[in-house]
């Protein structure tokens, strides 16, 4: 049985680990660590977690203990570098939900991040927990960075092509949509309810962060192709829902794409192919990635949706953990989610 540390526990994605935690069947407790809500209850910042959660004081960040086996740290960018080498060095394992450690380079953090990256040695010994896709692999690992949720959807949409057709990608264009949870518990005007209620807007135009992310994991497993990236803002607090055009040089039957993707996914329990294009409402509050593939003539079409605070957070990072320790994938996980399946 296992101890966990939450660093930043108290946000968005830090609340959705906690409900995963407690009910976890092969962890026995987990600590809080925060900055400014250091020394209140739990149940004053999560009043909904009342009767379901214990009510522990939340304890300092700058007093992390060291007896946990795990920690997960939820930080805004370049605040996880303070803490993740002394873990490691400590001989803790880490699972990082921000981007401190997605980039295998360090000079790409201060182009897309606008900080120095402290410890880049670690870049080379972290693994990307893609923990849907087949190919990641937990051997020998202490330090998981979890993937942002743009990539999530966009990676479990594309790789599975990338094997057999990648040399007949023409372009990939990938138009995506988030709630405004994404931007995490940080006040801005832009994003009050006022401002974004009837409105739909595209931002980061050319210039997200999550673009050198993705494009890291598609030239890794062969993609050669120009490609854009463009999200915007949906007025709803939860969701990520991607569409991605593909241009082919040739067609390419689309029996023999389900193949592929069958093959990649049989083993995946939280990737669902769809035969229609999927929904928002089927995925909150899960796990689950919904994929569905159309194909005419040369253009293939990808429509793709998960929970950005799940899957693309702290679901992800739970299934990160249970597959670093040998654990069913699922354990946790979809245990709760049944639970809460409507009838």
């Amino acid at each position: 049985m296992y101890s966990i540390g939450i660093i930043g526990g108290t946000g968005y994605t830090g609340k959705k680990l906690i409900q995963y935690l407690a009910t976890h069947p092969f962890i026995t407790e987990f600590q809080v660590y925060a900055k400014t809500t250091a020394g209140e209850n739990l149940h004053d910042i999560f009043p909904d977690l009342d009767g379901l959660v214990d009510n522990l004081q939340i304890r300092s960040i700058e007093d992390i203990s060291l007896e946990h086996d795990l920690y997960f740290i939820a930080l805004p960018p370049g605040k996880a570098l303070q803490y993740i080498p002394k873990l490691i060095g400590n001989g803790k394992f880490v699972v990082d939900l921000g981007g401190d450690y997605r980039l295998d380079f360090e000079e790409f953090y201060m182009q897309w991040y606008k900080f120095t990256h402290t410890s880049p040695g670690l870049l080379k010994d972290k693994i990307y927990g893609l923990a849907d896709h087949p190919s990641t692999n937990y051997d020998n690992v202490k330090l998981i960075a979890n993937p942002g949720c743009y990539p999530t959807a966009v990676l479990l949409s594309i790789l599975p092509l990338l094997p057999d057709f990648a040399d007949k990608i023409v372009s990939v264009s990938c138009v995506a949509y988030s709630g405004t949870s994404g931007a995490g518990k940080s006040v801005r005007t832009d994003l009050l309810l006022s401002e974004m209620y009837g409105n739909v807007k595209a931002y980061n135009v050319n210039n997200h962060r999550h673009e050198p992310e993705i494009l890291q994991q598609l030239y890794k497993n062969g993609f050669h192709s120009p490609f854009s990236f463009t999200p915007h803002l949906l007025p709803i607090s939860r969701g990520i829902y991607v569409t991605i055009s593909i241009h082919l040089s040739e067609e390419i039957e689309k029996k023999d794409i389900d193949k592929v993707y069958n093959i990649i996914y049989q083993k995946s329990p939280f990737v669902r192919l769809r035969n229609n294009s999927p929904e928002l409402k089927w995925i909150v509050d899960s796990n689950f990635c919904d994929i569905n593939i159309s194909i005419k003539e040369k253009i293939l079409i990808i429509t793709s949706t998960i929970d950005n605070l799940v899957k693309g957070g702290a679901g992800q990072a739970i299934q990160n953990m249970n597959r670093l320790f040998g654990w069913d994938e699922t354990s946790g996980l979809l245990e709760r989610e049944l639970k809460y399946v409507s009838v």
